[in-house]
């Protein structure tokens, strides 16, 4: 299964993270999307460290994201909900430097850093962390 396949969708091809782009008339073939909040319809990037071992529990963004591994290893699981409980959708994704995965907006996932990790991570719009607080089931 190659990553597109795993990630259900979720690609460059379709991610808002690649929409609204506003070209530059002085350096021809060149355009660039600015972050919010200053760029209503912006993206908000960080640089992200995370140590191995931690982990980020079930969760969801109001936006489409991109996760591109700078060093590291981590993992990433999607979910969907059934009833009271989460079910896993799909196999583990597992992202090594160099990777780059997608989530789409909504899409119940988690994280897990398994070595030391260093993230650019691009969120489509003002980013937020909203828990599922659901049982994994």
């Amino acid at each position: 299964m190659t990553l597109d396949e795993a990630t259900q969708g979720s690609s460059a091809a379709i991610s808002d993270v690649w929409s609204d782009f506003v070209s530059d008339s002085s350096s021809p073939g060149f355009s660039v999307r600015t972050t919010y909040p200053t760029n209503p319809d912006g993206v908000e990037v960080m640089l992200e460290r995370w140590d191995a071992g931690t982990e980020e529990l079930p969760h969801t963004h109001p936006g489409d994201d991109m996760t591109i591994v700078v060093e590291g290893k981590m993992s990433t699981q999607f979910y969907r909900r059934e009833n009271e409980t989460l079910v896993t959708e799909g196999e583990l994704i597992i992202l090594n430097r160099g990777d780059v995965g997608y989530t789409s907006a909504g899409q119940i996932h988690d994280a897990k850093y398994l070595e030391n990790c260093q993230l650019v991570y691009v969120h489509n719009g003002a980013f937020a962390f909203l828990p599922a607080k659901l049982e994994v089931g």
